[in-house]
């Protein structure tokens, strides 16, 4: 698996020479055509991230918080300990409704529904960091310093977790916010730099040169060159550029970006390998963590605590992710934008600075927002991907909690669960490309039957409600192997919707907005993605079974199909070429207009 991911970011020679740049849009970008070192600094932050999103987020986060509460929770009824010698559990006194709860903020909450809203908590709190930060990407070179802060910072978070004791399990819980909000945030920032990339990848400005005319990733008219030369290193993934059948120049005038425009097609390929790469190594980390807990298992560490495994193998997850940030550190282009002048005046205390900073991210993404209810296309797509966001992630942590709490799986077993759902998520990332190209779908009917597929798991688990199920003993998710076969489905599933949502959706945005509608997306999805997982909660309380949430995630994950469906990818595009037409002029026009790379003036 290691392996696999070095060879991946062996670097072969330069293959930008004598590729033709694009005009600047503005003073001082940077048009230099992408580079594969580049393009492997991209994929190494996913690299050290999605091991932080699936080992740490996605597996032992939910299972080290839930077991922390646990060894300082009490039963509900007999106020007896949940974990120790005075457990009832150990001389099979416990009852099987009998709730483990523990005390926080005055309040008595069942120790699985403590995890899911401290996760709920950290996506809101996300979701306002990354407002409030990551559209200041757009501008000087705030894009690389804010992935490289959010990554540095996010990484400690994970190794710090060596010190959390049960005792002080509630500071877990801040940990976990902090670390989920930097990833998040450092996502954010990462798919910025991904139509950048793609505008200025050398087979993209290759085609532009030949044909002596702007692609439609920058002036919104679509080339239709014939046969080229091609040179595999030419290509940032080593595939073949989309050929373009020939046709009229009154079609090649009129023209407009399809789904299967070469920007889409580049960004598509490029989307769907960081995230399979992403996935292999967590992978990779996973089987590490696994023989680290068994390891550390037959050691007195285990004696002492629970979780001190566990915590050990977040430590391991911190570094790997530190170690891999220094890497896009190294291999990434800065990219700046224009240089945000108007908050840089002499004298200004740092302060200052900052809140005006803040102020004009908010004041940046409601411009963005009053852009983005003038474009139907983006308005459908971001409520389908509100709803769509928030179903994925209750399911993963709702999955782990009932893997631990109901089917009483052990943390191996439960690691080694999450390595079936991201191996099946890796798998996912690469072979949706071929199923859409095999059977002809666009990108919205890719994304319809994934989210279909997705419904199958909620639905196997509300059959163990049905009487004569749950007397045989089996199916409905009553017995710990049934779960494995739905952690394939999530896999795949979830690794076709990451990378064709996020593609998708930038084929709708206008060009030159990308970090600012990124930042949309981003908020949409974290600004949901608190709903499930507290709802879940609320329910689980109420009835102190986690399986009574797949009622409510059964209905979530269905509404955004509809929504999906309605979007028209061409109409979307050549509604974002319009619109960045119009942003053109009224930048042109403000006295103090700056042509930043999506946000607009802040004065205006």
């Amino acid at each position: 698996m290691l392996s696999s991911i070095l060879a991946a970011l062996q670097l072969p020679s330069s293959p930008s020479e004598g590729v033709p740049q694009r005009p600047p849009r503005y003073l001082g970008e940077d048009t230099t055509p992408t580079s594969r070192r580049e393009i492997l600094g991209w994929y190494a932050y996913g690299i050290a991230a999605e091991v932080f999103a699936v080992s740490g987020v996605g597996s032992f986060l939910p299972l080290t918080l839930e077991q922390l509460a646990r060894e300082r929770g009490t039963l509900h009824t007999s106020h007896l300990p949940c974990v120790g010698p005075q457990a009832p559990a150990n001389n099979g006194t416990q009852s099987a409704n009998d709730q483990c709860v523990v005390g926080v903020l005055g309040l008595d909450i069942n120790t699985a529904s403590f995890a899911l809203y401290t996760f709920s908590a950290a996506v809101l709190i996300q979701a306002l960091t990354l407002v409030s930060f990551s559209a200041l990407a757009d501008y000087g070179n705030n894009r690389k310093t804010l992935l490289l802060v959010f990554g540095f910072v996010g990484s400690a978070t994970s190794m710090l977790f060596l010190l959390i004791a049960p005792p002080v399990f509630f500071l877990g819980s801040i940990l976990v916010v902090v670390g989920v909000t930097c990833l998040g945030s450092s996502f954010v920032v990462l798919n910025s730099f991904l139509p950048v990339l793609v505008a200025n990848d050398p087979s993209i400005q290759t085609v532009k040169g030949e044909d002596g005319e702007e692609l439609s990733s920058l002036d919104g008219n679509e080339d239709t060159p014939g046969e080229n030369e091609w040179n595999e290193e030419d290509h940032l993934d080593g595939t073949r550029p989309v050929d373009h059948s020939s046709s009229s120049p009154e079609d090649a005038r009129g023209a407009t970006p399809s789904s299967s425009s070469p920007e889409l097609q580049l960004s598509t390929r490029i989307s769907s390998k960081g995230v399979g790469l992403g996935y292999c190594a967590a992978v990779f980390v996973q089987i590490l963590s696994i023989l680290l807990l068994v390891t550390l298992s037959k050691t007195s560490l285990a004696k002492a605590s629970g979780t001190l495994p566990l915590r050990f193998v977040l430590l391991l997850v911190g570094i790997w992710w530190c170690a891999f940030t220094f890497v896009s550190r190294r291999w990434l282009r800065a990219r700046p934008g224009p240089p945000l002048d108007t908050l840089s005046t002499p004298g200004t205390a740092r302060w200052r600075v900052w809140l005006r900073l803040v102020g004009f991210a908010w004041k940046s993404l409601w411009q963005t927002i009053k852009v983005a209810v003038q474009l139907r296309e983006v308005v459908v797509f971001l409520v389908a991907w509100f709803l769509l966001s928030d179903a994925m992630a209750t399911v993963s942590g709702t999955a782990i909690l009932f893997a631990r709490t109901e089917l009483k799986m052990s943390t191996t077993a439960v690691g080694l669960l999450s390595i079936t759902a991201t191996l099946s998520g890796m798998t996912g990332a690469f072979l949706w490309p071929h199923v859409s190209r095999r059977f002809k779908l666009q990108s919205n009917q890719t994304i319809i039957l994934c989210i279909a597929l997705f419904e199958i798991i909620p639905l196997y688990g509300m059959l163990g409600f049905v009487p004569f199920i749950r007397r045989w003993g089996f199916l409905g998710l009553q017995q710990p192997w049934e779960i494995f076969p739905l952690a394939i489905v999530h896999g795949i599933v979830s690794g076709g919707l990451s990378s064709y949502c996020r593609s998708f959706f930038g084929l709708l945005i206008p060009p030159g907005s990308e970090a600012a509608f990124y930042a949309l997306y981003a908020a949409t999805d974290k600004g949901s993605s608190f709903i499930g997982p507290a709802v879940v909660g609320v329910l689980i309380d109420a009835t102190g079974q986690v399986r009574s949430g797949f009622f409510f995630i059964a209905v979530l994950i269905v509404m955004p199909i509809p929504l999906v469906w309605m979007v028209d990818a061409d109409k979307g595009r050549r509604e974002g070429l319009a619109m960045a037409d119009v942003l053109d002029k009224s930048h042109g026009e403000a006295e103090d207009a700056y042509e930043a790379e999506g946000l607009l003036n802040p004065n205006a």
